[in-house]
């Protein structure tokens, strides 16, 4: 391999890999190791520091592009500290890089539609990491917005990676957006019951469960008549982090009060009878009459 020289007032490597490795490499091998592990430990100190300092001015999505940025810059200062123990002029390797970044992006036209689609999310802020968000038919926590991608983890502890590219040209339903939604709840009661009193029983469970809020106040509505009940939408309104736990209690609330008024819920009945064998007998057939013929001598 030929290291090429582009600077003259840099100190000349040498022609071979050979060269360069007994050189160069071997005698400072024992320098560069102390300048990469006195440089990792400041790197760290320093992303410590920086994640104290932004832990409560900023949202957890600017403090990981801080904390990613603090580490790269760190990375970037101890290859350029390492390099210049060993003479590696930086403007061939700058060349040479320059030339494989061609190549790349050429090849790579997919990433760089994915980097300008993260740019825009991240500028747009439709959800930030911590989020619960709906994307077709996956639902998840975002647990960090890249620019190539953004990564959530569904309620089965799951990862998954989606596109960045993907999420600009899908529907996206942020959860948690906001701290309150609504608990729609579809109920059925029989026709031999009282709509009004079923309605009346609604609300004081609502009004006796701590997790409801009274601002908005609940919702009720007759949605029509079903094959075999009278169809019922009851809506609270509580915090979007006590969500399921909100839709549990009242659902276990307003089972108990409806037996307890004697209101019933309808459900479907199915009768089941044991099979019977059924043994189909041929039917008997009857022989044709006899032609009686008169025999004439």
């Amino acid at each position: 391999m030929i290291f090429l020289q582009t600077d003259p007032e840099l100190p000349v490597l040498g022609t071979t890999l050979e060269q360069f490795f007994y050189e160069r490499l071997i005698p400072n091998m024992l320098v560069i190791a102390l300048y990469i592990l006195i440089g990792s430990l400041l790197v760290k100190l320093i992303i410590r520091f920086t994640d104290r300092s932004t832990k409560k001015k900023l949202n957890l999505q600017s403090q990981m592009l801080i904390h990613k940025s603090v580490q790269f810059l760190g990375v970037f200062v101890i290859v350029i500290i390492v390099m210049n123990r060993l003479q590696i002029p930086l403007s061939a390797i700058l060349g040479t890089a320059g030339i494989a970044t061609i190549a790349i992006g050429i090849a790579s036209q997919n990433s760089l539609g994915n980097i300008i689609s993260g740019i825009f999310l991240i500028s747009e802020k439709a959800f930030i990491v911590g989020d619960v968000i709906q994307v077709g038919a996956n639902i998840g926590t975002v647990t960090s917005i890249d620019l190539l991608s953004v990564k959530i983890r569904n309620y089965d502890g799951i990862h998954l990676r989606i596109p960045n590219e993907t999420l600009i040209r899908t529907e996206i339903t942020t959860i948690t957006k906001n701290p309150v939604r609504r608990v729609p709840l579809e109920i059925g009661i029989s026709y031999y019951d009282d709509l009004e009193h079923a309605r009346d029983v609604l609300f004081q469970v609502a009004e006796q469960q701590p997790l409801v809020l009274k601002d908005p106040p609940p919702f009720f509505m007759v949605t029509g008549y079903g094959t075999s009940s009278l169809n019922m939408l009851f809506a609270v309104w509580g915090e979007t982090k006590n969500f399921a736990a909100l839709k549990t209690a009242m659902l276990i609330d307003i089972k108990k009060a409806f037996d307890r008024e004697g209101i019933e819920i309808p459900f479907p009945h199915v009768t089941l009878r044991p099979a019977v064998d059924i043994r189909h007998s041929p039917k008997s057939v009857d022989p044709p009459p006899e032609e009686s013929s008169d025999q004439h001598a």
